[in-house]
């Protein structure tokens, strides 16, 4: 199946991803994971709530740990383009006969609260308080040394119907994989802010987040990172990587939070903002196009991801397999 023309007057004008809200059991041990470990910097914390964001960020938070029972993704959090947007964004919403409501959120304006026609629990606003700049404040600098969150991984049960449904929001395909017996999509990239992907969808049971990852300077602190995690206790948190990917060229590094929260570290993609780029397509059976290198993923990195409340988890109509380590 193609993937669909790029639509270049959505209903709604969303800038970019801006942020994920993630349930932990132990605060103290994700703040040493995160704060500690990967270098983000803490702007809000109480006894049940943690605010980071990364150093080339000013809006106050791009990761919100909120302190729970069972690990789970809240929300994920996108910026659009002014406050009109917002009422734009109901209206789309309602169109599709899609749940709205307008929520209360700590250091943001505005808030409109809904899903995806799969259920992933979404929210968009224009304003957010604005922080100082501390990304010339090398003296913070620690860990992998995080610039910003750069995108989101949900598995989906049908890859063509999201990403028609996203297209509608004006999210561009940059890259796809297709299963060549079916002639579907088993994965595909999608951006808003010029980069490879603010959102992807990967085959799989579904809807669950795979993972949210941020974006640093080069490849050399990706292997910082590595000598860190593996002399301070956390060796099993490392799931995949270090390598480059295929698909969008990217140097990268999968890790696993205290609770399982999958996080990857990012860097090396290349610029997709004109608005006639033409995606790349990948074959699923294609060795290269998880690792340029040839290195093919974990089992744990096509099945586990995070949950989100409330919402069921049903197969994937698709059910081809890509190549998997042993």
């Amino acid at each position: 199946m193609p993937v669909p023309s790029p639509n270049l007057t959505p209903a709604f004008n969303i800038l970019r991803l801006s942020h994920v809200e993630l349930v932990v059991r132990d605060l103290a041990a994700s703040k040493a994971f995160y704060a500690d470990t990967l270098g983000l910097q803490v702007t809000y914390e109480d006894s049940d709530t943690l605010c980071l964001r990364a150093m080339e960020e000013r809006g106050h938070h791009c990761i919100v740990l909120k302190k729970g029972d069972v690990p789970v993704a809240n929300v994920m959090g996108f910026k659009v383009f002014s406050e009109e947007d917002i009422d734009r964004a109901e209206t789309f919403f309602k169109g599709k006969g899609l749940p709205v409501s307008y929520v209360e959120r700590p250091h943001q304006g505005r808030t409109l609260r809904t899903t995806d026609l799969f259920g992933v629990p979404l929210e968009f606003y224009h304003k957010m308080d604005r922080l100082p700049s501390i990304h010339q404040k090398y003296a913070l600098y620690r860990g992998v040394k995080p610039l910003r969150i750069d995108h989101f991984n949900f598995f989906t049960t049908n890859v063509d119907e999201s990403v028609a449904f996203w297209n509608e929001m004006g999210f561009r395909v940059t890259e796809y994989t297709e299963d060549s017996e079916t002639e579907k999509l088993w994965a595909a990239w999608m951006h808003r802010k010029g980069g490879v992907h603010d959102v992807a969808f990967t085959n799989g049971r579904g809807p669950r987040l795979h993972h949210t990852a941020f974006w640093v300077p080069t490849p050399l602190n990706i292997i910082d990172l590595l000598d860190l995690m593996s002399t301070t206790g956390y060796l099993p948190n490392i799931e995949r990587g270090p390598g480059r990917h295929g698909i969008s060229n990217a140097f990268f590094l999968y890790v696993r939070d205290p609770d399982g929260h999958r996080i990857e570290i990012y860097c090396s993609d290349y610029q997709t903002c004109d608005p006639d780029l033409e995606p790349i397509r990948w074959d699923l059976k294609d060795p290269q196009r998880q690792t340029l290198w040839g290195a093919p993923a974990p089992r744990s990195w096509f099945e586990e991801g995070t949950v989100f409340p409330e919402v069921e988890v049903s197969e994937p109509s698709l059910k081809a397999q890509p190549i998997i380590a042993p």
